[in-house]
């Protein structure tokens, strides 16, 4: 059985997603390609209830970004929980 993220995207996610995808890459990126893009993305929609997957898009390959969240989730745990008083 896969895990919360390894089948493809929702077939109700998919478009919506890709078009996210090409648009955050557009606007973080300008028109640069390849290794010309100065900024990497990852986005990951789920649903509140806990009862389904975790759907992930991202411009960058899948190594640097597990990298990434093992580096971030390490940050989350890290930083002790503050509230707000903004």
């Amino acid at each position: 059985m896969p895990g919360l993220g390894d089948a493809p995207i929702e077939p109700r996610l998919r478009q919506r997603m890709n078009e996210l995808a090409q648009l955050l890459d557009g606007l973080l990126n300008g028109g640069a390609t390849g290794s010309d893009r100065q900024n990497g993305f990852v986005l990951m929609v789920f649903p509140f209830d806990g009862d389904g997957r975790c759907n992930y898009i991202s411009n960058a390959n899948r190594a640097e970004v597990l990298t990434m969240l093992k580096e971030q989730v390490r940050r989350f745990e890290g930083v002790p929980d503050v509230a707000g008083h903004a």
